[in-house]
C-alpha cells in the first residue's frame, strides 16, 4: 500500500468519526476518578474508543474546560447557569457520592462524630481527641489525650467546596466566617493538606490521631476507617451505599437550571449527610465531539451501575437519566 492511499485511508476514517489512534480527553475532579476510570476501560473493552481522564481536582477541570483544553471536564462544584452562559459551556451530571471522615485512631474503628464536632474540628476548636465535643456521642469509647491533626486538601476541590457547603448548612459562624469554597485558608494550627483524594487518604494513613474529609471510594481503597456521622435528624449514620442512595433520591437536579444543585445535609433519619453530585462540562460550539463525550456518559449510565455500586457510589436513577437525555438533544448533542 502506498503512502498516499494510507493516508487517504487515514483522512476517511477521521471524517467518519473517531479513529483507532484518537482519544475523548477529559480532566478535573478527583472525586469520582475511580469510577470513571473503570467505566472508559469498560466502555473501551465495549466498543474500542478510548476515553482517557485524567484527576486533577475541579478547579483545574474547570479551567480546562474554559480553556478548551480537553473535549470534557469533571467538577464537583456546578457551574450556575450564568457562568455556563459566559463560558460557552454545558452541563450535566455524571454521578453521586459520598464524602466521609476518615480517621486514623489506633485501636478505634467505631467512632462517631457529631455535627458540632465536625465543624468545631474544621475550625481548629478540637486540639485533642478527648473533648467533650467528640467523648460525649462515644461514651462506650477511652479516647486518648492526644492532639488531632485535621486532614484536608490542599488543592482547589470540589470535595473542599461540597464538604465545606455541608459545614455552611450546620453552621450559621461558618457560613459567615468562611462559607463554601474549593480551597481555603484554614483555621487553627493543628491541620495538613494533601493534593487530589489520594494525597489526603496517604496523609490521613501515615499520620496517627488524624481525621479529615475524604471521598468514600479512596477511603474504601486505602482501607482507611470512617466515622459514622450525625445527621440533620439526629442519627448517627455510617457511610454505606443505601445510606447514600437515600440521600441522592433528595436531590433536585433540574435541566431548566443546567442541573445546578448541591446536595448536602438532606432530609430524611436514615440519609448519609455529606453526600454530593459531580458534574461534566462541555463546550457548545463543539457539538459532533459532544455528542462522543455524550455518547459514552449514555453508555456508562446504562451499563455502569454495577461498577458505579461496587466503588460506593450512587447511580443515577433512569428518571434523572432521561431527563439528561432530553437535555442533550435540546442542546443537539446527542
Amino acid at each position: 500500500m502506498t503512502k498516499v492511499i494510507k493516508l487517504a485511508l487515514a483522512a476517511s476514517v477521521l471524517v467518519g468519526g473517531l479513529s483507532a489512534n484518537d482519544v475523548i480527553k477529559g480532566s478535573g475532579a478527583s472525586f469520582p476518578y475511580s469510577v470513571y476510570q473503570k467505566w472508559t476501560k469498560a466502555y473501551y473493552k465495549a466498543t474500542g474508543i478510548k476515553v482517557d481522564y485524567i484527576s486533577k481536582g475541579s478547579s483545574k477541570g474547570i479551567k480546562d474546560a474554559k480553556a478548551r483544553q480537553v473535549d470534557f471536564a469533571g467538577t464537583d462544584k456546578p457551574l450556575s447557569p450564568k457562568a455556563l452562559k459566559k463560558y460557552n459551556l454545558y452541563q450535566f451530571p455524571g454521578v453521586v457520592g459520598a464524602i466521609t471522615m476518615g480517621y486514623n485512631l489506633p485501636g478505634v474503628s467505631n467512632l462517631k462524630l457529631s455535627r458540632s464536632a465536625i465543624v468545631a474540628i474544621s475550625e481548629g476548636k478540637v486540639k485533642y481527641w478527648d473533648n467533650k465535643l467528640i467523648t460525649n456521642a462515644n461514651k462506650d469509647l477511652h479516647l486518648p489525650h492526644e492532639k488531632v491533626t485535621f486532614v484536608h486538601r490542599a488543592d482547589g476541590s470540589g470535595t473542599t467546596f461540597n464538604y465545606t457547603y455541608f459545614l455552611s448548612k450546620v453552621s450559621k459562624n461558618w457560613r459567615h466566617t468562611y462559607g463554601a469554597k474549593k480551597s481555603l485558608n484554614w483555621p487553627g494550627r493543628q491541620h495538613i493538606g494533601g493534593n487530589k483524594n489520594t494525597g489526603v487518604a496517604s496523609l490521613i494513613k501515615q499520620t496517627p490521631y488524624s481525621v479529615g474529609y475524604i471521598d468514600y471510594a479512596d477511603a474504601q481503597k486505602n482501607g482507611i476507617i470512617m466515622a459514622a456521622v450525625e445527621n440533620k435528624a439526629g442519627k448517627y449514620i455510617k457511610p454505606e451505599l443505601k445510606a447514600f442512595q437515600t440521600a441522592a433520591a433528595k436531590a433536585s437536579l433540574d435541566p431548566k437550571k443546567d442541573f445546578y444543585s448541591v446536595i448536602a445535609d438532606p432530609a430524611g433519619a436514615n440519609s448519609y449527610p455529606i453526600v454530593a453530585a459531580t458534574f461534566i462540562l462541555v463546550p457548545a460550539e463543539k457539538p459532533q465531539m459532544d455528542k462522543k463525550v455524550t455518547a459514552f456518559f449514555d453508555w456508562s449510565y446504562k451499563n455502569g451501575q454495577e461498577i458505579a455500586k461496587s466503588l460506593g457510589f450512587v447511580p443515577l436513577p433512569d428518571s434523572l437519566t432521561n431527563k439528561i437525555s432530553k437535555y442533550w438533544e435540546q442542546k443537539e448533542i446527542k
